[in-house]
């Protein structure tokens, strides 16, 4: 089993509840393989995106709730909500690599609240 990496991308601001710019990076996390192509568990994708906003601003969101795995491929999107509040905001989840049972991946936080 090979530990996750982590490497970070520098992406757009975002102002939540009026307060200070969020800013997160990219993550890694190790997948399930019970096919032909890996995938990033549901609960990992969230408790990842919530430790990377924590991380950058120093608070987690008060929730994240993505809609499924994540495929493991490269260029594969997923699009997630961050609640902060009562604000909710979306957030891109992009697979950047795969390396076996590896997968990479960037956050972006939408710029406007929904």
């Amino acid at each position: 089993m090979t530990s996750p990496r982590r490497h970070f991308v520098l992406l757009r601001p975002l102002l939540l509840v009026g307060a200070a710019a969020l800013v997160l990076g990219g993550c890694s996390a190790e997948v399930s393989v019970g096919s032909d192509t890996p995938s990033v568990d549901q609960a990992e994708v969230e408790t990842k995106i919530s430790e990377e906003l924590e991380a950058q601003v120093g608070q987690a969101p008060d929730a994240v709730a993505c809609p499924g795995d994540l495929e493991g491929e490269v260029d594969e999107t997923m699009r997630c909500v961050l609640t902060a509040g009562e604000d909710e905001v979306g957030v891109t989840v992009t697979v950047t690599d795969v390396d076996g049972t590896d997968v990479g991946f960037d956050i972006q936080v939408d710029d406007e609240v929904m």
